[in-house]
C-alpha cells in the first residue's frame, strides 16, 4: 500500500482545503467529500488507500461512515480527524476500527507520520531485510553485531504481545527500538503511544494513563481518556518506568495482569488490548534491592529484556552515524553535505560520547547549521572532543594533586597544538595571560635546583611508552615529537 490515493471527508470546506494542500506535500492524490453520505459514495466509486474524516458531520455522521467502511473494506485505514473538546468520540472511533486519530488543529509533520506509518504497515508480513525507519531521523543504523542481533531480537519479539524492558543510557536510541519494535509488529497500523513517566508528579501520571471521570478532582471539567484508552490495540511506550510511585507501580501492575482498568473517579472497568513497552536508565534490580520497584511488576515486564549498548562500546557505528547525520541535516537545510577530514573523524571516534548517540546527532546538527565551509576539521570540533583523544592513556593516576594534572594538561595540550598558546589557552578555556604566568612558573621550576624532581614528576604525568627522563631536566618523547622542555620555551 503506497498510500497514495486518500479520501478527505469533512463539512468544513477550509480544513479540507488545508489538509488536501498538506496531503499534497507528501506526494498522495486527495479526493475530497463535504458531508458523510457524499464520502460514502466517494469511497464506492474511486476506493481509496486512506480515509481521513472528521467525526460529526451533517447527512450522516463520521461514526456511521467509519462502520460503514470497514465492513465494506475491513483492510482500508481510517483516520478521524477531530477538536480537543471531542477527544471522546475519538477513542470511541478507535474503538469501532480506526487506525488513528488527528487532533485538530495539526501539523504538516503529523500528515506525513500518518501516511510514513500506513506505508511501512503494508510491508509488515514481509521479511525485513532493512533496519531503516521510515523517517530518516529515526533509522537505525550499525554494522556493530551487538546490534544487529539485538535488531532480530526485536523482530521476533513484534509478533508477540510480550512485555518488552528496554535498558540503557540516555540517549542510547530505546524509544528508537520501541518504534521499530511496534512497526515490525502486527499492531503497527495501530496508535503507538509514548508516556514520559518522569515528568510527571504522580497524581497527573495516574490521570495521563488511565484517564479521569467529570469531577474527579479540582480541574477535571469533564471526562478524559488516559492513555490506555488512546493505545487501545496498539503499543503503549512507558518511558522511564523507575520513576513513578509505588502506588502508580501497583495500578500497573494490575493492568498488565488483567488487562483492565478504571478511570480516576470511575466505577466502571475498561478492558484494553495493549502492547506495553517499558524503559529506564536505571538498574531496576538496584531500585527492588532499596524498596522503590516492585519486584513481581519488574519480573511482569521483563518478559523480553533488551540492553541497548553505549555508543563508546561500538565505536566502529561513528563514522556510519556522523555520515548519516551529515546527510540528514545537510537535507533539511537545504544545502550541500559537507564533508569531514580523517583528522576530525579519528577525533569524534576516540571521544566516549557520554550522551551517546543524542549526543553526537546534536552535534552534528550544530555544525551543520552554523558551519559555513564545505568541510568540517578537527578546529571546528568543540574542546572537549579536540582534547578528548589526546588524554587517552595518560600518566594521570589517582592521588596526584590537582596542580600536577593541571600541569601535565596545559603541556600535553601545548604540544597537541605545536606550540601555539592562543590556540591552547582556547582550548584550555583559559585567557592567554593566564597561560603565559603558568608557563613562566614552571620554567623558574624547571631552571632551578627542582629540575630533577620536575623530570620525575614529567615522567609521572606521562604514559611510560611514551616519555622518559632526560639528563638535561626535562621529559622528551621518545618519538621525538614536542617535549615538555621546548613547550615551555
Amino acid at each position: 500500500m503506497a498510500a497514495e490515493r486518500v479520501l478527505v471527508v469533512d463539512d468544513d470546506k477550509l480544513s479540507v482545503e488545508l489538509v488536501t494542500a498538506l496531503l499534497e506535500k507528501a506526494a498522495c492524490r486527495v479526493s475530497a467529500a463535504y458531508n458523510g453520505e457524499q464520502g460514502w459514495e466517494c469511497f464506492r466509486s474511486e476506493s481509496a488507500d486512506l480515509v481521513l474524516m472528521d467525526v460529526r458531520m451533517p447527512r450522516m455522521s463520521g461514526m456511521e461512515l467509519l462502520k460503514k467502511i470497514k465492513s465494506a473494506s475491513p483492510e482500508t485505514p481510517v483516520v478521524v480527524m477531530t477538536a480537543y473538546a471531542s477527544i471522546d468520540a475519538a477513542v470511541e472511533a478507535m474503538r469501532l476500527g480506526a487506525s488513528d486519530f488527528l487532533a485538530k488543529p495539526f501539523r504538516q509533520e503529523q500528515i506525513e507520520e500518518i501516511i510514513q506509518r500506513l506505508r511501512d504497515m503494508a510491508d509488515v508480513d514481509r521479511p525485513r531485510t532493512s533496519l531503516t525507519r521510515s523517517r530518516p531521523e529515526e533509522r537505525i543504523v550499525t554494522d556493530d553485531p551487538r546490534m544487529l542481533s539485538i535488531c532480530e531480537t526485536v523482530q521476533r519479539a513484534a509478533a508477540t504481545k510480550a512485555s518488552v524492558l528496554i535498558q540503557g543510557e540516555s540517549g542510547t536510541g530505546k524509544e528508537l527500538f520501541a518504534r521499530f519494535l511496534h512497526l515490525h509488529s502486527p499492531r503497527a497500523a495501530r496508535p503507538f503511544i509514548a508516556v514520559n513517566c518522569a515528568s510527571l508528579p504522580e497524581t497527573l501520571l495516574e490521570s495521563e494513563l488511565f484517564g479521569h471521570e467529570k469531577g474527579a478532582f479540582t480541574g477535571a471539567l469533564s471526562r478524559r481518556a488516559g492513555r490506555f484508552e488512546l493505545a487501545n490495540g496498539g503499543t503503549l511506550l512507558l518511558d522511564e518506568i523507575s520513576e513513578i510511585s509505588p502506588s502508580i507501580q501497583a495500578k500497573l501492575l494490575r493492568v498488565l495482569e488483567e488487562e483492565e482498568f478504571e478511570r480516576v473517579g470511575g466505577t466502571t472497568t475498561l478492558r484494553v488490548d495493549v502492547r506495553i513497552v517499558a524503559t529506564t536508565n536505571r538498574n531496576l534490580r538496584d531500585a527492588i534491592a532499596s524498596g522503590a520497584f516492585r519486584e513481581d511488576l519488574y519480573y511482569r515486564l521483563n518478559v523480553i529484556p533488551i540492553v541497548l549498548p553505549p555508543l563508546r562500546e561500538r565505536r566502529a557505528d561513528i563514522p556510519a552515524l556522523v555520515a548519516h547525520f551529515l546527510r540528514l541535516y545537510a537535507e533539511q537545510c537545504d544545502r550541500p553535505v559537507p564533508q569531514i577530514s580523517p583528522e576530525a573523524m579519528e577525533h569524534l571516534t576516540r571521544y566516549d560520547w557520554p550522551g551517546n548517540v543524542r549526543e553526537l546527532r546534536n552535534l552534528i546538527q550544530r555544525l551543520v547549521v552554523l558551519h559555513d565551509s564545505d568541510r568540517i576539521d578537527v578546529r571546528d570540533l568543540p574542546p572537549e572532543i579536540r582534547v578528548g583523544p589526546r588524554l587517552a592513556g595518560t600518566g594521570v593516576r589517582v592521588g596526584q594533586t590537582i596542580e600536577e594534572a593541571e600541569r601535565w594538561l596545559i603541556l600535553k595540550t601545548l604540544e597537541h597544538t605545536g606550540g601555539s598558546r592562543a590556540e591552547a589557552a582556547s582550548m584550555l578555556g583559559i585567557t592567554t595571560r593566564t597561560l603565559r604566568n603558568k608557563l613562566a612558573r614552571y620554567r623558574r621550576e624547571l631552571a632551578g635546583s627542582d629540575a630533577e624532581r620536575f623530570s620525575l614528576r614529567a615522567e609521572k604525568f606521562s604514559a611510560a611508552e611514551e616519555f622518559v627522563p632526560s639528563p638535561h631536566g626535562d621529559a622528551r618523547k621518545i618519538s621525538g615529537g614536542t617535549s615538555f622542555a621546548s613547550a615551555l620555551a
